[in-house]
C-alpha cells in the first residue's frame, strides 16, 4: 500500500482525530454523528458509544435546530468562530462549551460539519474565581498590607542608572497626577507592570483597587464576560455579576497585551475611556465607573496598527500619555548595578555569600542582547547563585542556553564587527566605573567628551 492511501484509510484518519486534543465532533447532513472522539466526551459528560451513529438532538435532547452550531452550519453551510454553547446533556448535566464549527466539503459538495470545542465551563469557573477574588480584595480591610489593593510595587523599586530611563520614571510621576489613559510599551521583561503599579501608587487613586487582567490568557467570550460583568439571564446559567471595570471603580484597571484584546472587543474599551459608562453582558442598563484605564504592550503600537492588532482610534485616545521603556541592551551601565543587586537578594534568599562576577561574566553580560531583559538577567543570576561552589560567579556556572549563545559567537567575525563589539564593550565599562557620567567616562577612554556622546547616541539607535 501506497504511504498516501495508508494515510487516507478510515482508521488512520480516526486515529489522528483521536490523537489531538481538544472535542472533535462531526456529523453528516442528516444531522447523525459519525465521529465523536473521548476529549468531546469527557467535556460533554457522555461516553463515545452514547452519542456515536445517533441523531444530535437524541444525544443531546436539550439543544434544537437554532441552538445547535453543528445543525446551524449544515442549513446555512456558514463556519461559526469561538461560539459560547450551553446546554444539557443526557445525563441531565449542564455542559458549557467554546465551539468553532466548519462544513465539510468534498468535491464542492458540502458532506456534514465538523465542531472543535473547548471546556469554557472550566474557563468560565476559572474567571468566577477570579472575579470572586478580586471582589474580596476590593472589600474595606483594616490591615495596612491590604492599602494597596493589588499594586505592591513603587517607582523606588525601579532600579536603573540610565539617563533616559530615570527621565521616563519622572514623566511617570508627574503622570501619576492625572487622571488621563496611559499606553506603556516595550519589549517582556522590561519592567512595564512595575512602571504601571508606580503610577497607581503615586497616585491619588493609591488608597483604590488596583486590578490587572492580561488580554492575551482568555478568549474572547470569556475575556469580555471578566470585563464588563454578566446580568442573569444574560445566557443559560449567568448569575449576576461585577466585571473588572466596576471592581476597578475608584481605582486603577491595568490591561497587559492590549494587542492580544479582539478588535471587536477593542471598540467596546474605547467607548468606555470615551463615557465611562459600562454595561453588562445581557444587561439594560448602564453604570458609570469611575476607574482609571492603564494599558500595556509588548510591541510598538505602529507595528501592531501595520499588523491590524490595534485600532487607530484607541491608539489617538491612548496616546496622549505614552512611555516607551528602554530595553536593557540599551541600558549597558544598568547591567552590572542589576547583577549586583540581585546577587544581594538571592544572598539573603539562599543563605549565600556571592561576592559578585568574574571579569570574564562581566565581559559575556555586557556584550549579551538580553532579549528577556531584566527578567532573563534576574532568572540567570538565580540559576548561577543555586549552582555556583565559589564566592564568585564563573563562566561556568552560566546556564546552558547563554553558553550556547557564547560558543556560536566564538567563530571568526570580520574585523570591523570585532573592532564594534571591543569599542562598545569599553565604552560599557568606562561608563560603569564612571557611575554613567560621560565626562569621566571619557577621561577614562582618553577621547573627547562629543565623542564619546556620539558614539552612545549611535548605539542608541
Amino acid at each position: 500500500m501506497k504511504t498516501e492511501d495508508f494515510f487516507n484509510t478510515r482508521e488512520v484518519l480516526e486515529a489522528i482525530l483521536k490523537s489531538i486534543d481538544e472535542g472533535i465532533h462531526v456529523i453528516d447532513n442528516g444531522g447523525r454523528t459519525i465521529f465523536y472522539n473521548e476529549v468531546a466526551g469527557g467535556h460533554d459528560g457522555m461516553k463515545v458509544e452514547e452519542v456515536l451513529g445517533k441523531p444530535l438532538l437524541k444525544a443531546f435532547p436539550s439543544l434544537n435546530q437554532k441552538s445547535s452550531t453543528l445543525l446551524q452550519v449544515i442549513e446555512t453551510e456558514q463556519p461559526i468562530f469561538d461560539k459560547r454553547q450551553s446546554y444539557l446533556n443526557l445525563h441531565g448535566k449542564m455542559i458549557e462549551t467554546l465551539n468553532t464549527t466548519l462544513p465539510i466539503h468534498v468535491d464542492n459538495q458540502m458532506i456534514g460539519a465538523i465542531e472543535i470545542a473547548k471546556d469554557y465551563s472550566r474557563l468560565k469557573n476559572l474567571s468566577e474565581r477570579l472575579l470572586d477574588l478580586e471582589t474580596t480584595v476590593k472589600k474595606p480591610s483594616i490591615s495596612k498590607k491590604n492599602v494597596n489593593n493589588g499594586a505592591v510595587y513603587t517607582f523606588n523599586d525601579i532600579l536603573t542608572k540610565n539617563h533616559d530611563f530615570q527621565q521616563i520614571i519622572r514623566q511617570g510621576k508627574r503622570a501619576a497626577e492625572s487622571e488621563s489613559a496611559v499606553l506603556v510599551f516595550g519589549e517582556s521583561g522590561v519592567g512595564k507592570e512595575l512602571f504601571v503599579q508606580g503610577i497607581h501608587n503615586a497616585s491619588p487613586r493609591r488608597k483604590g483597587p488596583f486590578i490587572a487582567q492580561n488580554c492575551a490568557a482568555l478568549p474572547e467570550s470569556l475575556l469580555e464576560s471578566l470585563l464588563f460583568g454578566t446580568a442573569k439571564g444574560s445566557y443559560t446559567g449567568a448569575v449576576e455579576r461585577q466585571g473588572l471595570f466596576e471592581l476597578a471603580n475608584g481605582g486603577t484597571l491595568f490591561l497587559d497585551e492590549l494587542q492580544s484584546m479582539p478588535i471587536e472587543l477593542q471598540a467596546k474599551l474605547l467607548r468606555v475611556l470615551e463615557d465611562g459608562l459600562v454595561r453588562r453582558i445581557g444587561g439594560s442598563k448602564s453604570t458609570f465607573v469611575d476607574a482609571r484605564i492603564i494599558t500595556a504592550m509588548n510591541t510598538h503600537p505602529e507595528k501592531a496598527i501595520q499588523e491590524k492588532t490595534l485600532r487607530p482610534d484607541l491608539f489617538y485616545r491612548l496616546n496622549v500619555l505614552s512611555y516607551e521603556l528602554p530595553p536593557l541592551h540599551k541600558r549597558p551601565e544598568d547591567v552590572v548595578y542589576l547583577v549586583n543587586h540581585f546577587i544581594r537578594h538571592f544572598n539573603v534568599q539562599l543563605g549565600r555569600a556571592v561576592e559578585g562576577i568574574s571579569e570574564e561574566v562581566q565581559t559575556i553580560f555586557l556584550t549579551h542582547h538580553w532579549p528577556g531583559n531584566v527578567r532573563e538577567l534576574k532568572h540567570t543570576i538565580e540559576f548561577m547563585m543555586n549552582h555556583t561552589e565559589g564566592t564568585v560567579l564563573q563562566g561556568t556556572d552560566l546556564p546552558v542556553f547563554l553558553k550556547k549563545n557564547i560558543e556560536q559567537n566564538q567563530g571568526i567575525q570580520p574585523l570591523r564587527d570585532a573592532l564594534n563589539q571591543m569599542e562598545e564593550t569599553y565604552i560599557q565599562r568606562a561608563l560603569l566605573q564612571a557611575n554613567g557620567n560621560v565626562l569621566q567616562a571619557s577621561k577614562l577612554l582618553d577621547i573627547p567628551r562629543q565623542t564619546l556622546q556620539y558614539k552612545i547616541q549611535k548605539r542608541q539607535k
